[in-house]
């Protein structure tokens, strides 16, 4: 496995002629570089005094030197074996800021190159500190890195994998016909938690339909209240989080007796998956190659408008990372990227289908690093 210090002078070694400066704030990129992982999120931001320096400084040739208000440093446990500056509560971010820049040689003109999620106000301080600063995106540079998972990385993200399923095989064994969204999607949090994640990669959704049950998208407080009464489909989409990564997790289960409408579409998409997971050959297919192989199965069954979606995407410290399968999206698929191939069938009033599982692009196909579940579930 590459070493964080590895992978610290891996990206620094791309920096020369791009970037004079980079600032990573507390965020994925900086937990790839670091291992100083992120935090779970806050609907509300959590604002503490010089906040905007919270992160990391290097150059191609120095660093990282880590900036933390006193809170973070505190009680957040960040720092580690680095170079730590802590703000007090009472001194002027600006002038720590200043010094570091004359620390690191950063003459004015300097390209500073940050996250693409860097808060604004960080990039509006480091404008009023460098005269005609150019700003570039590190993440960019660091998706040179990151897009290739090492074998190490993929077995984590398989670990993540497996404590996503335990935690399914758990929520299956509550679930009872009459129970709300938000008592399914609350039990899902619970079991992800209890099995060794974090939380939730990204917020855990459950979308309904039935005859009974119109399916509704991002409309969470009217439709977690809604008792599933059979018959409906119940489609999960959820994942774990461990040492950094994100997994992405799809099934369908049956409330009720399926129909043979519903078998048919559940068969669809499983087959459709089974035709994306074929054609992800490493060196061999392309990102819409690949959409447009397992979308032919879904279209021939007579659903393709149903397929509201692109097949997949990329995973692994961010939920949804480039490449993307889609129509448009040439790029080659190399061995060690891990994409999410995630068909559906959605419909409005009646029965919906989906799945979903983390693979591995393989020169032979691709290598899920999940299986369970392949057959419709059924609660009665």
């Amino acid at each position: 496995m590459a070493s964080y210090a590895e992978r610290m002078s891996a990206f620094q070694a791309l920096l020369p002629g791009r970037a004079d400066l980079v600032f990573i704030p507390l965020g994925t990129d900086l937990d790839y570089l670091t291992g100083i992982h992120r935090d779970i999120p806050n609907w509300g931001r959590n604002l503490h005094p010089g906040g905007w320096l919270e992160g990391a400084w290097l150059t191609p040739d120095r660093g990282p030197i880590l900036t933390l208000p006193r809170m973070t440093a505190e009680f957040g446990a960040k720092g580690g074996a680095f170079d730590v500056r802590v703000l007090g509560d009472w001194d002027d971010p600006a002038v720590m800021a200043a010094g570091i820049l004359k620390e690191l040689g950063v003459a004015s003109g300097a390209v500073v190159a940050t996250s693409d999620d860097a808060e604004a106000e960080s990039l509006i301080e480091l404008q009023a500190l460098i005269p005609g600063v150019r700003f570039a995106s590190a993440t960019r540079i660091l998706r040179e890195l990151r897009v290739i998972k090492s074998p190490e990385e993929i077995a984590t993200l398989r670990e993540a994998g497996r404590i996503t399923e335990a935690a399914f095989a758990d929520v299956l064994k509550m679930l009872k016909i009459g129970m709300t969204e938000l008592e399914i999607v609350s039990e899902v949090d619970f079991q992800l938690r209890r099995h060794g994640s974090l939380g939730p990669s990204f917020t855990t959704s459950v979308y309904n339909s039935g005859p009974n049950h119109p399916l509704m998208f991002g409309k969470r407080m009217e439709t977690w209240p809604r008792k599933l009464t059979a018959p409906v489909s119940v489609n999960f989409d959820f994942g774990a989080v461990l040492d950094g990564m994100c997994y992405d997790f799809g099934r369908t289960v049956s409330f009720g007796a399926p129909t043979a409408d519903f078998l048919n579409i559940h068969r669809l998409v499983m087959e459709s998956q089974r035709a994306g997971i074929a054609a992800l050959k490493a060196g061999a297919a392309t990102c819409e190659g690949v959409d447009r192989a397992a979308r032919a199965v879904i279209e021939a069954g007579g659903h393709g408008p149903d397929f509201r979606h692109r097949l997949g995407h990329a995973i692994g410290w961010d939920v949804h990372e480039p490449p993307f399968l889609t129509k448009g999206d040439a790029t080659t698929v190399r061995e060690g990227m891990i994409f999410t191939i995630e068909p559906s069938i959605f419909r409005m009033n009646t029965f919906s289908a989906r799945v979903e599982d983390c693979i591995v692009a393989r020169p032979g196909g691709g290598e899920p690093l999940t299986k369970g579940w392949q057959e419709l579930t059924v609660i009665e």
